[in-house]
């Protein structure tokens, strides 16, 4: 073997070592991100509420939230953030869509996932682990028998897909309203991981993913909400979705409603990522609440 194919070997080396090096640093960052703090309460949209505590189920970790009774206590709807966020979602915003609920007599419940906001947990898994956090919510609901145990669910982004993984799971829930869902999550990461790295799609989007089980021992494989969806037997599914949608495409939204064909799909004109109740208020509006009503 010459000297340069062994320079180039070397190089090659090197250069596969430093990309993985890379890999495994931005997959433990995307893991394990910095809390957004709580900065304000329901009390910012003239709301009075509870601090509660609840715990996800099967591993029991401390999750902190904020309960509103509405007095007609038409029916209780768990709220779920999406990645990065924090109860509060104020993305969205959420606290005036809950203010519009509580209002129509909704009971509702704003909770920490855990690595988040308040909660317990030092790992984000973008819904392999969140699952049993909103289940929790769940049994959390179930243990208040003053609370109407019709039980929704409304999610944004991660938190739209882990609702949808989770009303597969509980039949207890009536429903569930998905906000800028993806459908699989290997399948969006192979695609879009430079929106959440910035870096080349190739090659960091597949060498992510391959450090990613071996650093956490996550397994994004196990987060498909298309997989399941279709296991909804018949309870009714609201999927929302902005048509500019740039981190999460409505493409996804289209995919799960060709899996479940009982779903609903609502589209909103010209709305980037969970940015169709800021888009279009009426609309978004008019859309969840006649859902709920229709329970």
């Amino acid at each position: 073997m010459n000297k340069l194919v062994k320079t180039v070997l070397v190089l090659l080396a090197f250069t596969i070592a430093i990309v993985y090096a890379i890999s495994g640093y931005v997959g433990w960052s995307l893991t394990h991100p910095a809390r957004q703090k709580l900065a304000t309460t329901p009390a910012a949209v003239g709301l009075q509420y509870d601090d509660v505590v609840l715990f996800s189920r099967t591993d029991k970790l401390t999750l902190k939230g904020w309960l509103i009774k509405a007095p007609e206590n038409k029916l209780t709807l768990i709220c779920a953030h999406g990645y990065r966020q924090n109860r509060a979602q104020e993305s969205v915003p959420l606290l005036p869509i809950v203010r519009t609920l509580a209002d129509h007599g909704i009971n509702v419940l704003m909770f920490d996932f855990r690595n988040s906001g308040e909660s317990a947990g030092d790992i984000t898994s973008v819904g392999q682990y969140e699952v049993r956090d909103l289940l929790g919510a769940v049994d959390f609901v179930h243990s208040q028998p003053e609370l109407n145990q019709k039980i929704a669910l409304l999610g944004f982004s991660m938190g739209a897909a882990v609702s949808i993984l989770a009303g597969e799971q509980e039949s207890t829930v009536a429903a569930v309203i998905a906000d800028a869902p993806f459908a699989d999550l290997t399948s969006y990461l192979e695609a879009n991981f430079s929106v959440w790295t910035d870096l080349p799609p190739k090659p960091f989007n597949k060498t992510i993913l391959d450090v990613l089980p071996v650093m956490t021992g996550l397994n994004p494989q196990a987060v498909s909400p298309i997989r399941e969806v279709g296991k909804f037997a018949g309870r009714p599914l609201l999927l929302i979705h902005g048509e500019a949608d740039a981190d999460i495409s409505i493409e996804n939204s289209e995919l799960l409603q060709q899996a479940y064909p009982d779903a609903r799909l609502v589209r909103i004109p010209g709305a980037q990522h969970v940015k169709g109740f800021a888009t279009d208020r009426e609309l978004y509006l008019k859309e969840v609440l006649c859902f709920l009503d229709n329970l």
